[in-house]
């Protein structure tokens, strides 16, 4: 107490100044209406830089909070797509009587499903993700895997209740049916193991105009992956001379390095396409035994 009453004392005509000062401020800007005007802008202007700052920082805060709400929201928007949904057949109607037969309903082909990466490596040559999505919520084998921007990241191989292990693009076994944007002329995409920004795509021959730019999207000859998402762009054309094909190297528009929230789809069509490819070949082959 002693030494504030001697820090008043030292100071005390400073602080009468200041106190002076202040009142003189205060009957300027409350008795003069242009003075007041000037004072509340450059209090406006300083309160508000300070809050956008404070906001800055609770933006910080929240921002994982925030990524997850639109992530999620996102899942729903991607499975309203139009692309999802498979028209019924409208070259045969049934008519009874004078009822029209509703020739516009549509059947969902696929869905989406939200999931974050606990796990991811790109330094080896096999490498995989790990999602925080298993079996207990709709996650099986073969199912596709998309980043936020809607770009290719891999394949669902295994899954347990409660996470799923993906083959990223950069994998040995890794094979991608896609196509060229604009030609619809298909290929397969391949990791050759040596950056993992580039892939390879093969399969394109030199009577196809390509030019560098140009996108690659998934083909719709799959089974596994929609039709039209983006797998990367064209960096550099060469040709094989020995197979008449180019050897294209493509940018991935996945960057791997920074995997957090991913997209995993369901192809409910997928079990019906594959049995039917399999009694196909089991039919053929008893046809072939038969006319032998």
């Amino acid at each position: 107490m002693r030494n504030i009453f001697l820090f008043i004392r030292r100071y005390f005509v400073f602080l009468i100044f200041l106190v002076l000062q202040a009142v003189a401020i205060w009957m300027l800007f409350s008795y003069n209406r242009f003075h007041r005007a000037i004072g509340l802008g450059l209090a406006s202007e300083v309160t508000g830089s300070i809050n956008a700052q404070v906001d800055k920082v609770d933006d910080y805060f929240h921002l994982r909070e925030e990524n997850r709400r639109v992530h999620s929201m996102n899942d729903s928007l991607l499975n309203l797509l139009r692309e999802n949904f498979s028209s019924a057949d409208t070259m045969q109607r049934m008519v009874v009587d004078t009822l029209r037969f509703d020739s516009v309903i549509q059947f969902r082909r696929y869905i989406y499903r939200d999931a974050k990466v606990v796990f991811n490596s790109v330094n080896s040559e096999n490498n995989y993700l790990q999602l925080s999505r298993g079996a207990n919520k709709g996650v099986t084998d073969n199912m596709a895997v998309i980043n936020s921007d809607g770009a290719i990241v891999g394949l669902v191989v295994n899954t347990s209740p409660h996470f799923s292990q993906v083959m990223s693009l950069l994998h040995t076994k890794s094979r991608i049916p896609a196509m060229l944007k604009g030609s619809n002329v298909s290929g397969t995409v391949r990791w050759d193991t040596k950056d993992p920004r580039f892939l390879n795509l093969e399969g394109i021959s030199r009577d196809v105009a390509v030019k560098k730019g140009d996108t690659v999207l998934t083909s719709r000859y799959s089974y596994n992956y929609p039709p039209g998402f983006i797998i990367g762009r064209i960096e550099t054309i060469e040709t094989e001379k020995a197979t008449g094909f180019y050897k294209l190297q493509v940018r991935c528009a996945t960057n791997f390095n920074s995997l957090q929230q991913v997209f995993v789809i369901e192809n409910l069509q997928r079990a019906e396409q594959v049995q039917l490819e399999k009694d196909t070949e089991k039919k053929m082959e008893q046809e072939r035994r038969t006319t032998k």
